[in-house]
C-alpha cells in the first residue's frame, strides 16, 4: 500500500513538472507574451531595455509626471523632486561604469573575504539610507502641492512593496548601489 501511494505521489510530482515543459515546447510562435519579446529583442540585440540607471529613471519621471498629471503651480515641487532623482541617478550611472571598467581590468581576481564583503554591504545600505533621506526630503513637498486625487496615484506609483519607492535602481538587487 505504501508502495503503491508513493509511487502514485512520484508519479503525479514528475507529471506536474513535466506539464509546463510540454505546453512551453507546444506553443505556436509569437504568443508567448510581451516579457518573452522583450526577453527576445534583449537576447537577439545583446543589451538591456536601460543600460544606466539615468535612463530608467527618465522614463519613469515622464511617466510619473503624466499619471500624476502635474499642474504648472506644482512644477516648482516637481522639478525639486525629479532633480533629485536625477542626481542621484547620474550618481548611480558613475558608480556602474567605475565597476564596469573595474571588471574589466582585473579579470581573474579573488573573491572578497566574508569581512570584507559585510564591509562593503554596510557601505552600501548607509549610501542607500542617505539617498532615501534626500529623495524623501524633496518628496514631501511635491505630495503636500498635489491633490487629494492625486495623492492617491502617488500611493500607488510611489510606494511599492520593499519600500523601494517604485524606483529600481538597483536592477531589482536589494541593498547594492
Amino acid at each position: 500500500m505504501k508502495k503503491l501511494l508513493l509511487s502514485t505521489i512520484v508519479s503525479a510530482a514528475l507529471a506536474a513538472a513535466a506539464a509546463p515543459l510540454a505546453l512551453a515546447q507546444t506553443a505556436a510562435p509569437g504568443s508567448e507574451g510581451p516579457q518573452a519579446e522583450r526577453f527576445a529583442h534583449r537576447q537577439q540585440y545583446g543589451q538591456r531595455a536601460f543600460r544606466l540607471p539615468s535612463e530608467r529613471v527618465e522614463a519613469r519621471l515622464a511617466y510619473l509626471k503624466t499619471a500624476l498629471k502635474i499642474t504648472d503651480a506644482q512644477q516648482p515641487p516637481w522639478d525639486a523632486f525629479a532633480g533629485t532623482l536625477r542626481k542621484q541617478a547620474r550618481a548611480a550611472d558613475e558608480r556602474v561604469q567605475a565597476r564596469r571598467a573595474q571588471m574589466a581590468k582585473e579579470g581573474e581576481r579573488t573573491p572578497p573575504t566574508a569581512i570584507e564583503r559585510l564591509e562593503r554591504r554596510q557601505a552600501r545600505l548607509a549610501a542607500a539610507s542617505a539617498r532615501l533621506n534626500e529623495t524623501l526630503a524633496a518628496a514631501k513637498p511635491l505630495y503636500a502641492a498635489l491633490s487629494p486625487e492625486q495623492q492617491k496615484i502617488a500611493d500607488e506609483l510611489l510606494a511599492s512593496p520593499g519600500g523601494r519607492g517604485g524606483f529600481r535602481h538597483r536592477g531589482g538587487h536589494h541593498g547594492r548601489a
